[in-house]
């Protein structure tokens, strides 16, 4: 039986304060540069964040609207008005703590599973709320901090500083990153009933296998930026892609309309360059073979031809450093995948009666209120 407890509801305002303060992160840094007369850093800086926050602010409306059919349209507009001025998140974050303080606090489950219990439902509308805020973060994720994080380790490899607190903003992005998948994961597997949760271990094991290989990847792409930004570019296009199409031939489901179908296929496009997404349910062993093996080809390529072609803008002990890094990574990432998938994933202790891996992307509008926005897309 689904469950909201008071830990949940604690992480939730913590999240909440984390936003806040990454927003403060995110114009104190595009400041720093423009102050450093470096505007070419500020302005893509706030062109991530702005661009994060456009398509984040488009999925959050259409949710809503769709959840909101045929209710009071002024309602509509009010939400409207508010995500056009890039607020959504915080009306999410009200709905979310609205039925999580209820949920976690004042309400006590009756023992009865059905969901037309007062309790079960309050609990089912809070991890609702919580699950499309975290999917909402993944997208985030990929399409502001990761690139910003590019932007700070190629100053960093360029210039050669060494501030302990440029250290710690670049770990701390990774991390965030990495929690961000994890908490999705963690968001989705509540939401739906026929699915195991993950247990410790399990969260462990995902959030390193997920840590590793996106903090190499990216320290790989970082490396050929330095040789040749254009390369570096063409790379990321072409991976793109090859991750767009891949959606395309899995005919997602995702949105009503077709506009926001291909926005939805986009994004994943962009997440499937820095990690494997499962977009929908069915067995994965092939797709994330192929996918993390190709990522080792291109990394391994990446740092030879880096080894026989240095840039003499990067000093020599940087570049051991970031090598050593990006090889040890990919490796300790590699193996957290294949233990997690082999003795923690949920699949090994939980025995549903179909057993399929579950999905990252989501799929299906269907019934929101009935059966949630992720139950739909469960089907074989």
């Amino acid at each position: 039986m689904m469950k909201f407890t008071k830990k949940n509801f604690f992480f939730l305002v913590g999240g909440i304060i984390i936003y806040v303060v990454d927003i403060g992160v995110d114009f104190w840094v595009a400041s720093n540069y423009f102050c450093q007369e470096q505007y070419s850093w500020s302005i893509l800086t706030l062109c991530f964040r702005g661009l994060s926050s456009l398509v984040t602010q488009i999925f959050s409306y259409e949710w809503f609207k769709n959840d909101w059919e045929g209710t009071d349209t002024r309602k509509l507009k009010w939400i409207f008005l508010v995500h056009l001025f890039h607020c959504g998140i915080f009306i999410r974050y009200w709905f979310a703590l609205k039925y999580g303080c209820q949920a976690a606090f004042k309400l006590k489950s009756s023992g009865d599973a059905s969901e037309t219990d007062p309790s079960n439902f309050t609990t089912k509308q809070a991890i609702d709320a919580v699950t499309d805020i975290n999917m909402l973060r993944v997208f985030k994720a990929f399409l502001e901090t990761t690139p910003q994080l590019f932007i700070q380790i190629y100053i960093f490899l360029q210039h050669g500083k060494t501030n302990c607190y440029q250290y710690a903003a670049i770990f701390m992005s990774f991390c965030g990153i990495s929690f961000s998948m994890l908490d999705y994961q963690i968001s989705l597997r509540k939401s739906l009933p026929d699915k195991g949760e993950l247990r410790v271990p399990s969260k462990l094991m995902y959030l390193f296998y997920k840590l590793f290989t996106i903090t190499s990847w990216v320290l790989s792409i970082s490396l050929i930026t330095l040789q040749s930004v254009r390369i570096s570019v063409i790379l990321l296009i072409f991976l793109w892609i090859c991750g767009f199409t891949w959606t395309l031939k899995q005919c997602t489901t995702f949105c009503k309309s077709k506009k926001m179908e291909y926005l939805y296929r986009t994004v994943v496009g962009i997440i499937l360059i820095f990690t494997f997404f499962n977009i929908k349910e069915r067995r994965t062993k092939v797709f994330i073979s192929i996918y993390y093996a190709t990522h080792t080809v291109v990394t391994l390529g990446i740092f030879f031809v880096h080894m026989f072609w240095k840039h003499s803008i990067i000093k020599e002990i940087h570049f051991k450093i970031v090598s050593i890094l990006t090889v040890l990574l990919l490796v300790l990432g590699i193996i957290f995948l294949v233990v997690y998938y082999r003795h923690f994933h949920p699949t090994t202790y939980y025995r549903p009666q179909v057993c399929l891996d579950e999905v990252d992307g989501v799929a299906g509008q269907k019934d929101r209120v009935k059966t949630g926005r992720f139950q739909n897309f469960l089907m074989p």
